[in-house]
């Protein structure tokens, strides 16, 4: 047989998997490069916060409008999500994830330069924007190029762990730039960081596979239309009380349209929240304390910075600081999970982080002016720290766990849009508890402002304890996985 005649019987090279993903130092700079962006958009949920007094002089905002400095931001973020993830399976995960860090990188610099409260608002919308459309693939990517098992296991280690570092370390961020620099550097230091991720990710992350399907229109209407009222009707209750008319009518339009969202997505032939993905039970499980362990952890982290600014006189860099014990323990018991997965299984690590959430929340609740912050903050926050760093791990991989390539972006998608629309409904549920408890306490009372926080963390006890009712009740035991599946060489 002739070399050509050889050669034209042979099949076609197979096309590039991404069921065994390379390996190797190059790996390290993809993971790096995803937690990156990870870090930079968890930076934009606290860093903001210390610098809100000096942007309202600046600008001449009003109280409304510098609570809108971070709602704007919010609303996109929460509202875009699930319609991020659809995206980014239909365009490519790698394509869309670069096309969001631009978008937001570019809205940080006109955030920066803004000289007017309307063009900084627009920015922080757009910087929303920006994230629904790289949060979603960052999972997505991680599922990608790493094979299921040890290397992904160790993989969502390190990007729970940065994830959780990230909303303290923007505190402390914010606090440093605003003290030595401006406002505006809460703004500017998004740039050179978005632009090194671009660049990497065109070099060191994989392409993912397009898959072409038409994009559900009505459902992203319909998701996006009452996720953004349900979020606004919560921001606006935490600003105005339940009271507020375009509250209420915000709470209608988002229990109509997500109705329609529900239904849409049931009878869609490509769904943009495939309900299929419920019918998991720990996936099921993973995604409502998903919204439940943010809802009481951001409060956490607002009503701490007041309390430490106001009660105990904290400067903004001195107070950012002050919340290293928990970004400390987060990063010391993610680095443990995949020795403790194999070892005790996943519910069981899940719920021991769980317990410590539970724990930390609980004991804020008893949170008084002449507390300190050795005997009444350090220890909530390390509490904090373990139970993320237990808690998320597991329930990331209960979620990517056994999925086809096609599902990886909505299930992170969904992941996301759980985890923001915990963030700012629980925040808002929480103001609302703490406007309550403030009725009647005289203007500048450290003791009335205390006990009113301590009040508020009895709502985020709430939350706290229903995450752990599901991880007991709902979560189910599964096999415990070998070593050398977890990436562990057995001794």
């Amino acid at each position: 047989m002739s070399e050509q005649a050889r050669r034209s019987s042979q099949p076609p090279p197979a096309a590039p998997s991404t069921a065994e993903p390379e390996r190797g130092p190059r790996l390290g700079i993809t993971l790096a490069t995803i937690v990156t962006c990870q870090l930079m958009i968890g930076f934009d949920t606290t860093v903001v916060n210390v610098a809100l007094p000096k942007i309202r002089l600046a600008l001449n905002l009003s109280e409304v409008g510098q609570s809108w400095v971070v709602s704007a931001y919010t609303l996109a973020f929460g509202g875009l999500l699930l319609l991020g993830s659809k995206i980014g399976d239909t365009l490519g995960r790698r394509e869309v994830f670069i096309g969001g860090v631009t978008l937001f990188t570019v809205a940080s610099l006109a955030g920066g330069l803004a000289t007017a409260p309307g063009v900084l608002l627009a920015a922080r919308a757009v910087q929303g924007v920006g994230a629904a459309f790289a949060a979603p693939s960052m999972m997505a990517l991680i599922a990608a190029n790493f094979a299921e098992g040890g290397p992904r296991t160790r993989a969502l280690a390190v990007f729970s762990s940065v994830s959780g570092l990230s909303l303290s370390a923007g505190l402390i961020l914010g606090g440093l730039l605003t003290s030595l620099a401006s406002w505006r550097w809460v703004m500017f230091v998004n740039v050179p960081i978005g632009a090194a991720v671009v660049a990497l990710a065109l070099r060191y992350v994989r392409t993912t596979p397009r898959h072409r399907t038409r994009i559900d229109v009505a459902g992203a209407v319909a998701g996006t239309a009452g996720t953004t009222a349900l979020v606004y009707g919560f921001v606006r209750v935490g600003e105005t009380g339940w009271g507020d008319r375009t509250a209420l009518i915000s709470f209608a339009v988002a229990v109509a349209a997500l109705a329609v969202f529900l239904v849409t997505e049931a009878r869609a032939g490509h769904p943009l929240m495939p309900l299929e993905l419920f019918r998991d039970r720990n996936r099921a499980a993973a995604y409502l304390n998903m919204l439940l362990i943010p809802a009481s952890m951001l409060g956490m982290f607002f009503f701490l910075t007041q309390f430490l600014e106001n009660v105990e006189r904290f400067t903004p860099l001195v107070t950012g600081f002050a919340f290293m014990p928990l970004a400390i323990a987060a990063l010391v018991s993610a680095r443990a999970v995949p020795w403790l997965l194999p070892r005790f299984g996943p519910k069981a690590v899940t719920t021991s982080g769980t317990v410590a959430i539970v724990a930390g929340v609980v004991w804020l609740t008893r949170l008084t002016a002449t507390a300190g912050y050795a005997a009444g903050i350090a220890g909530p926050l390390i509490l904090f720290g373990l139970g993320v760093g237990l808690t998320f791990v597991p329930l990331n991989t209960f979620v990517l766990a056994g999925l086809r390539p096609d599902q990886t972006g909505a299930a992170a998608g969904i992941l996301q849009t759980m985890q923001q629309t915990g963030n700012s409904l629980g925040l808002a549920v929480l103001v609302t508890v703490f406007g309550a408890a403030m009725h009647g306490v005289a203007p500048g009372s450290p003791a009335g402002l205390a006990d009113a926080i301590a009040t508020s963390f009895i709502a985020a006890s709430g939350f706290a304890v229903c995450a752990l009712v599901v991880a007991l009740a709902v979560i189910t035991t599964k096999r415990r996985a070998p070593r050398s599946e977890m990436g562990i060489s057995p001794k």
